[in-house]
């Protein structure tokens, strides 16, 4: 493994580049992507965003949607909305998809709030638990993305949507490969490759199809099709605003967003306000430290950075601390939610440590080969 000299970020992440400065720094591409914002003219894109928003406006007459937004009710979520109708006044309808997890008292309050707050309808989608554990205990077992069947359908749900109700401007957030490195990091305003960037990217359906779960019970997975992706303008707002999560977080609490700073303190997370809505959804996001070597802690810690709130030694320090430490609370959650013992949970993450990168300890731990010093 080598690591950014900017930030803390391994090659290891999917997609992630590195190139080297003038002065022979290993440096990855979401740090440079960051760097170039300094040079971005926003205001010339904003008023891109505006004529976009014109082009829809009253589409579908005067009282009914303009647009949509794919939302989660989190930090981002409240940004999105406050840009888009406040800024924009545009009348947007809001999609949300529900993990069936035992949800956090802060992803209770910030759903609410985000209606209440912005005066927005929201269509929610809880999804069938059957089919939800069915495909969580096999994607769990054999590419360890125990929540794929959850973010497959953050992306295809508010699509699927935005067709029904006619809503062909459909909002994202950010394009995570471009912000944080990843495949799809072109830097571009069209949303329309969002099912590549790794989060939600195809699996063989027929995987998970058996005695109890139908291809029906699969239809909202949809692979968008070429015609209906043309009947849609799906965009993501961080290329027309300078994206920042802890900027987004400042805000958002502002307008009524509650972190989890009186709820729970995440042992395996540098911060209190990013994916909060439910305890055992995090699993997922955990298990990038077997298969990849970093985690939520790397992630954030590498934003820090950037946003130059805490120094390259002080996120080392943070990531060591933090990264490999999966919250006993989330193991938990998870386990109950699919009837799994904590030892099976175990033996399934055991199975997904890449032994390039690790080796296992006198005490049966496994631990990084090149750590980040």
């Amino acid at each position: 493994m080598a690591y950014c000299s900017n930030c803390v970020m391994p090659n290891t992440r999917p997609g992630i580049k590195f190139k080297k400065d003038k002065n022979g720094n290993f440096i990855c591409s979401a740090c440079i992507n960051h760097a170039k914002k300094e040079n971005i003219d926003y205001e010339s894109r904003f008023k891109q965003l505006e004529e976009i928003c014109e082009k829809h406006r009253h589409r579908n007459g005067k009282f009914d949607y303009d647009c949509a937004i794919a939302v989660s009710g989190g930090k981002d979520s409240h940004f999105q909305v406050h840009i888009i109708k406040e800024k924009l006044n545009m009348n947007p309808i809001l999609f949300t998809v529900e993990d069936n997890f035992t949800m956090t008292e802060a992803g209770k309050k910030n759903l609410k709030n985000l209606s209440n707050e912005f005066k927005c309808h929201i269509i929610s989608l809880k999804p069938d638990i059957k089919t939800q554990k069915a495909v969580m205990l096999k994607s769990f077992e054999k590419y360890a993305k125990p929540t794929w069947f959850i973010d497959r359908l953050i992306y295809s749900y508010p699509f699927a949507m935005a067709l029904k109700f006619n809503t062909p401007l459909l909002v994202y957030g950010e394009n995570v490969s471009y912000e944080y490195g990843g495949y799809d990091d072109e830097e571009n305003f069209c949303a329309k490759n969002i099912f590549l960037n790794g989060v939600a990217s195809d699996l063989n359906l027929d995987e998970f199809l058996d005695d109890e779960i139908e291809e029906k019970d699969l239809q909202l997975f949809f692979d968008p099709k070429k015609d209906d992706i043309n009947k849609l303008e799906p965009i993501y707002l961080s290329y027309f605003v300078k994206w920042n999560s802890y900027s987004n977080y400042i805000f958002a609490k502002s307008r009524g967003f509650t972190d989890l700073s009186s709820e729970w303190e995440r042992k395996h997370c540098v911060e209190n306000f990013d994916q909060i809505d439910s305890i055992a959804y995090i699993v997922h996001s955990w298990m990038k430290y077997p298969k990849f070597g970093h985690a939520m802690a790397s992630d954030y810690a590498s934003r820090f950075v950037r946003y130059k709130l805490i120094s390259r030694d002080e996120a080392i320090k943070l990531v060591n601390k933090r990264d490999a430490k999966l919250d006993e609370r989330c193991v938990e959650d998870f386990c109950d939610f699919l009837n799994i013992s904590k030892s099976k949970f175990w033996a399934i993450v055991e199975k997904h440590y890449n032994k390039d990168i690790f080796y296992k300890n006198s005490f049966g731990e496994y631990k990084l080969k090149t750590p980040i010093k």
